[in-house]
């Protein structure tokens, strides 16, 4: 490597300084001509990860004169692409295009490639590009055993899922899709697992799913279901009493609180690295009941609390950009009320390469001298590495006028073709940095880059900017002079740049005039002309004053300008720095503003600004409104109308009017409101014509040719209008050729070879005189130059045949009357009528993302074939059939539309399991194209859906039997159901769910060991791989049947009513009354039977005998029983036989022989018979059957006003009709 001397280098480095790198203008014109080195402009990124479904396309642009070519290597050596077919490069480019779709796999073209541009004055670099291709790895299949935690402690659920390219994002759903809810308490960590610092029972579910999103895919893999079952000891313990005799298994202690736990990270100190300008995060999540509470701080200083957030509910600090100032010991406190646990992070910061200062190009003319300088930190140190054209420094040919000192290059005396570019490269451990720098030797004369004769202006006594901006090589020496060349400008009031712009602090009129300013070398010389005029300054002279009002009264503020004659000013006002109100009363014009009626929201500082292309002034009053002092209440009215109208000063296109107002009626006038009267076209019609303020009487108003008019005035006050004055003489006014032609002229098609012309007429006012037409005109936008005519009255709408299909046309309506043309009407451009596309969609492919959801991919239909304006794509398709054998259904005809740019869609609502077949096609507004080649795909399995049936089938004392049927819906192959239930206690309370799994062809089942007596609630679904579907509910009880047991009795001897005792709590009894007389036992009247169940367990019961509806009822019962004796009395003086008593005749004593089943007569009523109550059989609706007798007791009531004491015994209460009366009751059964 060449070195100079010491001497010579100290002399070099003060060159060095003083001389400034000539930047080559974009001048496009200027570009032409010069010669320059290779320079990038744009390449991929370093790291450049692919997506295998498409083409690899690696960027390399560069610019350079000549144009450069490209050269590409891969892994180190020369990448030959003529050698691979799959390979092209872009044509004036070094863009790669790689086609793998074709059917080569992406990976085999993993590698690192780098792009060199280069042409005779060099080789510019890119960066090292590696190229990898994206992976979105399957889940592995795992089958997880449910999670049993007890209630309170922590859990965690892993995710870890499959390693991918980019790495993939984590999130937590169940199986519906829905994200699961996290708090405080449960939370997501870093590496994707989801925490609990302490479970409750609500955590209890099945469809704990961990999914992983690869972005650059956007594919979506899912790890099988996680479930977990929290148990409540204290469920568990009156739950397994049952069993073991009352003897609790487990501790009956409630969940301990504790102290926090950190669960992530461990230990009390750890250690992280993060590089400088990435994002650092810090997490800690802790264990402990009551739920921890996370803070952050930092030991060794503070914070960054423009670049920190604290995220997922403070368990997670995040600090974005970081910086070395962010290196130091970093502690998370997590704690709750019973104390509280630490941890320390110690962050260490380093940092790949970055710029200090980045080689700049640089342009030396020959015998200069410069410097290329490569400044850049990081943490280790980088390596600074030159290189000349895509070589080693150390490589090259030795240059005596080039010495390399570690970050810089010195150029001395440069010579002709010593052009060359030079890379720099910085690297540390942690990355590097490429950067190209061409020395670009050229020998140029001046050029003057600034526009010639450009005028600047500029205010008195502001600074001016005159620039000559100039490009040569050397460096060309800018002068100036002013109006001639005679003498040089130097010294005050200049001061000259250098880049050549002369600026002058205090401009004066004196200053103004023209200015030439001179661009020098060794080469040649160039100059421009440049002018300065110095304009006045804009002044307010009377700015507005402060004004005290009253209310509603008027106000005016003004503002008289001074301005530079040249200059156009402009005025607006502002009302407490804001826009006035959007109100009538404000009237602002260019030197007053005011306001009538003023009010006291009108109270405020009013601003006038007025300003000009180059300055503006501002002056500022303020307004205060004070109330009026008190007057008699005056009486308001409606003005009267306006009198004396005279018209004066006639001309053919305008007429004077004026009037006398009427009595203003202690409301002024606001404004005048003229109407007119066209007595040629609309007689009889009265129209606004304009509006007049309320202080002037005269208008001159402006009219059209051809109308006959009279005008009439209308006055406004607070109150209202005045009525109509009387009108005017009537005034005629010329006719004359239209002043306008017809507006919302449009052309567009409603066939395919047609072309529709509308406009909108003009009306009798507008027309200007008699014998209206219109003169349509036509051609074909682009191809003709001819306009096709024709003429029409009397409608609003042309049609043009046989024109080619959707091309534009442009399009003009003109009127015209008996007295000429109106004015040269513009073109509209408008198109002919289209046609249903002639193309379908192309490559249409499918790609199924979940079994309800499916996206499809097209081809754009070529533009030709649109045949119109593209309204978009539709995709038509329908359900052929279930994957299922036993499910065949066909789906109706479905369809999606997606907009004219989109080349994807997504049909949502899919039936999984299932075949679909779809088309896509293009429509316009004319309609559908044909479609697509029909493309067939299946959906993949999902849950199922309810089962058809579910019900209870059979009940008795300990079982239950239930019997299902399979779902419509199957979405799958079923793998077998889930049964779960739970007891319902009398307050609806629920007890602990049992869950079994049934197998696919089961269709009933039965459940033994149940309790007696008890509700059930059951919920079954059916399931796939996928999981379990939407369950159905059933509720049934068992029952208490002993068919072969008699009936308990017990006497009543006359009471009104009686209590049963010994009864056992969750048994079902029925009950009956018969009655008896005292002489003839055989003769019986009784009762309907009653079905009474008892609780399994007692609620404490209020005292019903202190109830009124207990006494009202026991009082209807009462009179009930004294109507039968009445019957039973008056029937036994009669000698009657009872109904009873004429079957025992006939059939013997009922003792000797016995009741038949189905004989729903009574046994009759023995002192010795003591054996237990008999229950009979209810049907399962619970309803009992009415007796067969007419002459029944009482009628069945609803075992809902059924009661009972304290003690489990039973009160029956009863209502019903009364039957024929009996002296004496003698039993209860």
């Amino acid at each position: 490597m060449d070195r100079p001397s010491d001497g010579r280098l100290a002399l070099l480095l003060l060159l060095g300084h003083m001389i400034t790198a000539l930047e080559v203008p974009l001048d496009p014109k200027l570009l032409e001509g010069l010669p320059q080195p290779p320079t990038i402009t744009h390449q991929s990124p370093k790291e450049y990860i692919v997506d295998p479904r498409e083409n690899i396309v690696i960027h390399c642009e560069a610019k350079g004169k000549p144009h450069p070519g490209f050269s590409w290597t891969r892994n180190g050596t020369h990448f030959d692409i003529d050698k691979d077919p799959k390979v092209t490069m872009k044509p004036h480019s070094g863009t790669l295009v790689i086609d793998i779709i074709g059917g080569e796999k992406a990976d085999a073209y993993e590698g690192v490639y780098q792009c060199t541009a280069h042409n005779q004055l060099g080789s510019a670099l890119s960066n090292h590009i590696t190229i990898r291709q994206s992976r979105s790895p399957l889940w592995s299949k795992e089958k997880f055993s449910p999670i049993v935690a007890q209630e309170g402690q922590s859990l965690v659920l892993q995710c870890r899922p499959p390693a991918g390219l980019p790495p993939p994002i984590v999130f937590w759903m169940d199986n519906n899709f829905q994200r699961l809810p996290q708090s405080r308490r449960v939370s997501q960590g870093l590496n994707g697992d989801l925490y609990f610092s302490n479970v409750l029972m609500e955590d209890s579910r099945n469809n704990y799913i961990c999914y992983a999103r690869f972005p650059h895919t956007q594919t979506i893999q899912q790890k099988q279901p996680i479930t977990v079952h929290v148990i409540d000891l204290d469920s568990l313990n009156d739950t397994m009493a049952d069993y073991f005799n009352d003897t609790d298994l487990f501790s009956d202690k409630p969940v301990e609180e504790r102290v926090p736990v950190l669960l992530v990270p461990s230990g009390s100190l750890s250690s992280q690295m993060v590089l400088r300008g990435e994002v650092l995060e810090l997490e800690c999540i802790a264990d402990g009941l009551p739920t921890p509470a996370v803070s952050w701080t930092k030991l060794s200083g503070e914070i960054p609390g423009h670049r920190a957030s604290l995220m997922n509910f403070n368990k997670t600090l995040r600090i974005s950009d970081v910086s070395e100032a962010d290196a130091g010991e970093y502690r998370c406190t997590a704690g709750n009320r019973l104390g509280s646990v630490h941890h320390t992070i110690r962050v260490s910061v380093k940092a790949a390469p970055y710029w200090i200062s980045a080689p700049r190009n640089l342009v030396l003319a020959p015998l200069e001298t410069g410097v290329i300088t490569c400044r850049a930190r990081g943490h280790p140190k980088p390596h600074i590495q030159w290189s000349m054209n895509g070589l080693p420094i150390e490589d090259t040919p030795k240059d005596p006028s080039r010495t390399v000192e570690d970050d810089s290059i010195i150029f001395s005396e440069v010579q002709t073709g010593s052009s060359a570019v030079y890379q720099c490269n910085a690297s540390n451990q942690h990355g590097y940095l490429l950067a190209n720098a061409f020395v670009n030797v050229l020998a140029e004369p001046p050029r003057v880059l600034t526009a010639p004769n450009k005028v600047y202006q500029v205010i008195e006594n502001r600074p001016a900017l005159l620039e000559c901006l100039s490009f040569g090589s050397p460096v060309p020496a800018v002068t100036w002079f002013k109006d001639s060349r005679s003498s040089m400008l130097e010294g005050d009031p200049y001061v000259f740049h250098k880049n050549g712009t002369l600026e002058i602090h205090v401009s004066q009129a004196a200053n103004g005039g023209k200015y030439t300013c001179v661009a020098r070398n060794n080469l040649g010389i160039s100059e421009n002309h440049v002018y300065l005029e110095v304009k006045e300054p804009t002044r307010i002279l009377r700015p507005p004053e402060y004004r005290v009002v009253q209310r509603n009264r008027d106000v005016l503020f003004e503002c008289k300008v001074k301005h530079d004659p040249s200059l156009i000013p402009s005025t607006s006002w502002l009302k407490d720095g804001g826009e006035l109100p959007e109100d009538d009363r404000f009237r602002a014009q260019l030197d007053s503003l005011t306001i009538t009626g003023v009010t006291e929201s009108d109270a405020g500082t009013y601003t006038c600004v007025t300003y000009t292309s180059l300055d503006q002034d501002s002056a500022s009053a303020r307004l205060t409104v004070v109330e009026a002092p008190p007057t008699p209440a005056p009486i308001y009215g409606q003005p009267d109308a306006p009198t004396d109208l005279e018209l004066t000063d006639p001309g053919a296109r305008s007429v004077q009017l004026t009037w006398t107002p009427g009595d203003e009626h202690n409301s002024a006038i606001k404004k005048f409101l003229i109407q007119y009267e066209d007595g040629l076209h609309q007689s009889g019609v009265w129209l606004n014509l304009t509006e007049v303020p309320g202080t002037k009487t005269t208008a001159h108003l402006k009219l059209s040719p051809y109308v006959h008019y009279s005008f009439r005035v209308l006055a406004l006050n607070g109150v209202g209008y005045s009525r109509p004055s009387l009108p005017s003489r009537q005034y005629r006014t010329n006719p004359a050729a239209p002043d306008e032609n017809p507006s919302e002229v449009k052309g567009h098609g409603t066939e395919h070879n047609n072309l529709v012309i509308t406009w909108k007429p003009l009306t009798g006012l507008q027309a200007n005189g008699p014998g209206l037409q219109y003169t349509v005109l036509w051609r074909q936008h682009g191809v003709e130059e001819d306009w096709t005519s024709v003429s029409v009255a009397n409608v609003s709408k042309f049609v043009v045949s046989g024109t080619p299909t959707f091309v534009p046309y442009e399009v003009m309506v003109r009127a015209q009357n008996a007295y000429g043309p109106g004015p040269e009407p513009a073109a509209v451009i408008g198109h002919s009528g289209e046609d249903f596309p002639s193309a379908a969609p192309g490559l249409v492919q499918v790609l199924v993302l979940n079994s309800t959801l499916a996206e499809v991919h097209w081809e754009h239909v070529p533009l030709w074939a649109v045949r119109g304006r593209l309204q978009g794509y539709k995709v038509h398709y329908r359900r052929e059939r279930s994957l299922h054998r036993h499910n065949s259904h066909h789906g109706e005809q479905r369809s999606e539309s997606f907009g004219p740019n989109r080349t994807r869609g997504k049909l949502p609502d899919l039936h999984p399991f299932s075949v679909y077949s779809l088309h896509v096609t293009a429509f316009n507004s004319r309609g559908e194209g044909p479609a697509s080649a029909t493309q067939r795909f299946e959906t993949p399995e999902g849950v199922p859906g309810v089962p058809s049936f579910f019900r209870v089938s059979a009940s008795d004392l300990d079982s239950l039997t239930l019997e299902w049927a399979p779902p419509h819906e199957r979405n799958g192959r079923l793998t077998g159901y889930t049964l779960r239930y739970q007891t319902v206690n009398s307050s609806h309370d629920l007890g602990l769910l049992d869950e079994m799994d049934l197998l696919s062809n089961q269709s009933s089942v039965t459940l033994h060991n149940l309790h007696h007596s008890t509700r059930y609630k059951f919920y079954f679904s059916a399931k796939t791989q996928q999981g379990s579907g939407p369950a159905l509910t059933e509720e049934a009880v068992t029952i208490l049947h002993r068919g072969d047991e008699d009936w308990h009795t017990e006497k009543v001897n006359g009471s009104q009513f009686h209590v049963l005792k010994g009864l056992k709590e969750g048994l079902s009894y029925k009950v009956r009354v018969v009655a008896r007389g005292r002489e003839d036992e055989r003769s019986l009247r009784r009762s309907e039977e009653l079905l009474v169940t008892l609780p399994a367990m007692v609620s404490p019961q209020v005292d019903i005998a202190t109830q009124g509806w207990f006494i009202g009822l026991m009082s209807a019962i009462a009179l009930l029983i004294l109507i039968l004796l009445i019957v039973c009395f008056i029937k036994r003086n009669k000698g009657g036989k009872y109904p009873v008593k004429e079957k025992e005749d006939a059939h013997g004593d009922p003792e000797i022989q016995p009741m038949k089943e189905d004989d729903i007569m009574f046994g009759e009523y023995s002192e010795e018979d003591r054996k237990p109550l008999r229950v009979s059989r209810t049907p399962s609706s619970g309803t009992v059957p009415r007796d067969g007798s007419e002459d029944s007791l009482v009628e069945y009531a609803d075992s809902g006003d059924t009661q009972f004491n304290e003690d489990g015994s039973f009160i029956g209460q009863y209502s019903g009709r009364s039957g024929p009366p009996s002296p004496v009751i003698n039993s209860l059964v």
